[in-house]
């Protein structure tokens, strides 16, 4: 099956490079799932790697709630998901300035170096995708931003104004590789979709077969809903992870997300 037949328009209006990357994957692998892999330490994230890798294409990380960090453990696990063929997407959601935002990603945790993918709110302004692409550029890699344009969590502040204004000008930008949407409600995917057209992806979160409210205020919303109404790819995490089998549940995510592009 080749990409361009499954997208179709996606493929064909993607912007940048590695959007086509994660199509390719994404069909190579029959599946739609980014794994959130919210786990304190590196033997449990190796652990998870392990179980599930045949089932995800991206791996959402959050560096600095790892406890047991190190450069070294953290390299080889990195390594480890290159090596399995995976996207690695560091959910640090950056919002400073530009010249803030290249640094942090050159600091502590290097992130630039290991990262494909990046969130970022827009509420500094635009230049805050130049700044995340600039330390990209400083590392010789290329990387692509994920703007945060609408969230799953109860009360949050992204108002639909807010939701057109970051689609609008993300939408235009060659460093924006797409936009987080909000996993739990359909209809604001679609309206995001209408909002940003074809040539950008959408990855949401608050995704879960188990639909409803979670603990300290996230919401979920089914998989298969979501790709229908304009999702590219589910993040999903405590469906796998907090799962007795996640070998098992990853794959059942990964049969539902594909379901529903092939539908689409």
């Amino acid at each position: 099956m080749e990409p361009a037949s499954v997208w179709k328009e996606r493929w064909e209006s993607a912007t940048l490079p590695m959007a086509r990357q994660y199509m390719e994957l994404a069909t190579q692998k029959q599946s739609l799932v980014c794994l959130a892999a919210d786990r304190p330490t590196m033997k449990e994230l190796n652990d998870l790697l392990d179980a599930v890798h045949p089932s995800i294409v991206a791996l959402k990380t959050h560096v600095d709630m790892v406890d047991d960090w190190t450069p070294k453990g953290w390299g080889a696990f990195c390594k480890k998901a290159n090596d399995l063929g995976l996207l690695i997407f560091e959910d640090r959601k950056f919002a400073d300035i530009g010249k803030i935002s290249e640094k942090q990603m050159l600091g502590l945790y290097d992130i630039a170096s290991w990262s494909d993918l990046v969130t970022a709110h827009l509420i500094s302004g635009p230049d805050i995708v130049d700044g995340l692409q600039a330390a990209w550029e400083g590392k010789g890699r290329i990387g692509g931003v994920l703007l945060l344009a609408q969230m799953s969590s109860r009360g949050n502040l992204l108002v639909p104004s807010y939701t057109t204004t970051v689609a609008e000008h993300g939408s235009k930008h060659p460093g924006v590789f797409g936009f987080i949407g909000n996993g739990s409600q359909p209809t604001g995917i679609s309206e995001l979709r209408a909002l940003v057209g074809n040539s950008k992806l959408i990855w949401t979160p608050g995704i879960n077969l188990a639909t409803g409210d979670g603990a300290k205020g996230q919401r979920y919303g089914d998989p298969y809903e979501a790709v229908l109404s304009g999702s590219d790819c589910i993040i999903v995490g405590s469906g796998i992870h907090g799962k007795d089998d996640p070998a098992a549940a990853a794959a059942k995510y990964a049969e539902t997300s594909w379901k529903g592009l092939l539908e689409r």
